[in-house]
């Protein structure tokens, strides 16, 4: 399929209708379908779906989409994102000193495996800068300490602002980003280095090693305010034995890492992702 789309991710409360009323937006301004899923929670009570449709022969331009759609969201109370297929989002890496998600993420780019731009990475080290000039990325070193978080958050958001960028993507950045941050960019995926909820917080491989764990994982998610509680995108997982070291559990570890990331990543940006409450419906 080569020809644009429009895509729709709406969660509402469940009621009657709610397919018929939706398609029949789109039949009813010469849309064609090509993907459709949906999903009711009945315990929350809440009906999540995306839809994708070709533009080609779609009567309505592009900016009248959303505010012909709202009139008929708001009396169903619908929260809803209108995307199109052809829109390449912008990406910002950060990064510490480990650089395996980096690279990964870096060559799916390359291969245009993940569609979208990636102007610019952000650092509290100074090691990994040699990368970002090797693939002719902004590197931005912004140390932090206790006395200087403030100051430079209010940096990374000048720069995430100037570079017009759409997600910011942790890759294996050891920072705790602070509430006021996340409230003013919320659009953030981590990648932890665990099975949440099990293990959160710091050395979660000397953790496991410790507790005798037989499976490892590890976890994208949506950043948020609570500390690797944000809604998760991707998890899997890898067997692991009492004669593996915990060096042995790092190595597996970062091998998930990468694959757990990448998904998440390409999920989103296909705009595949609906997050309600604190909770994610992936509609693959």
């Amino acid at each position: 399929m080569t020809s644009s789309t429009a895509i729709l991710l709406i969660s509402c409360p469940d009621q009657k209708g709610l397919v018929a009323k939706f398609a029949n937006f789109i039949y009813a301004n010469g849309g064609n379908i090509i993907h459709a899923d949906q999903h009711t929670d009945f315990a929350a009570g809440s009906f999540l779906t995306r839809i994708e449709w070709q533009l080609d022969g779609f009567n309505l331009p592009r900016e009248i989409i959303g505010p012909a759609f709202n009139a008929i969201a708001q009396p169903l109370q619908a929260n809803w994102q209108l995307h199109f297929s052809d829109t390449i989002p912008r990406i910002a890496i950060w990064v510490s000193k480990q650089d395996h998600c980096l690279f990964d993420l870096l060559w799916r780019q390359r291969s245009g495996e993940l569609k979208a731009d990636i102007p610019l990475m952000m650092s509290n080290h100074a090691d990994l800068g040699e990368i970002a000039q090797q693939f002719g990325i902004d590197y931005h070193h912004s140390p932090i300490t206790k006395e200087t978080k403030q100051e430079q958050e209010a940096k990374q958001l000048e720069l995430l602002q100037k570079h017009k960028i759409d997600l910011v993507v942790l890759a294996k950045y050891m920072q705790i980003l602070s509430a006021e941050f996340i409230a003013q960019f919320p659009h953030i995926i981590n990648i932890h280095h665990s099975f949440l909820p099990a293990f959160p917080g710091a050395n979660p491989y000397h953790r496991a090693y410790e507790r005798g764990v037989k499976i490892i994982g590890a976890t994208a998610h949506y950043a948020t305010a609570d500390l690797d509680e944000g809604p998760i995108i991707e998890q899997d997982v890898v067997r692991v034995s009492h004669r593996d070291s915990v060096e042995d559990l790092i190595r597996k570890g970062k091998d998930l890492e990468r694959i757990v990331l990448a998904r998440a990543v390409r999920l989103h940006l296909q705009n595949r992702v609906l997050v309600y409450g604190n909770r994610t419906v992936v509609f693959e």
